[in-house]
């Protein structure tokens, strides 16, 4: 099983907001912080407060924050809805041209796995993944740090 970009960065998001709970953050930090494109996590950020996980603050001093408590966020049912589907092999798909799918057992096989996979997850919150916040805020200045000294002033932002 493999999560695509986008749920991870949807991870990394929430993670860096635990971190920090005291501070509004924005995306240019964000983005630093994991060396990812700004545009990409626009969208990611968009989905994240459309499914209720962040809120957006407007102004000039605005920015993100969690919009529910770490321990109520719960990591499978993210990964469900960041996801767009879970079909690991072809016969999961309603476009399946599998000759041999009627009598194939690795379907069911794949399949127990795959629930397997969302169960472990289901069993843990963004509590339990960021409970070591001090470490986290520390490496997560230390990325932006470096991302930052790296830009070229004359780059366009």
């Amino acid at each position: 099983m493999r999560l695509t970009s986008y749920t991870d960065y949807s991870i990394r998001v929430l993670m860096y907001l635990s971190a920090d709970t005291h501070k509004l953050a924005n995306i240019k930090d964000i983005a630093a912080a994991y060396g990812i494109s700004k545009n990409h996590l626009m969208k990611v950020i968009y989905n994240l407060g459309k499914l209720g996980y962040i809120e957006t603050v407007r102004g000039r001093n605005g920015g993100i924050r969690l919009a529910m408590e770490p321990h109520d966020i719960n990591i499978g049912a993210l990964v469900r809805k960041t996801e767009e589907d879970f079909a690991i092999v072809e016969c999961f798909t309603s476009d399946n041209h599998c000759p041999i799918s009627p009598v194939c057992a690795l379907r069911n096989i794949l399949n127990q796995a795959l629930l397997a996979f969302i169960e472990v997850l289901d069993a843990y919150s963004l509590e339990d993944i960021s409970k070591n916040k001090g470490m986290l805020l520390k490496m997560l200045q230390q990325s932006a740090s470096a991302e930052l000294d790296n830009i070229d002033p004359d780059e366009d932002q």
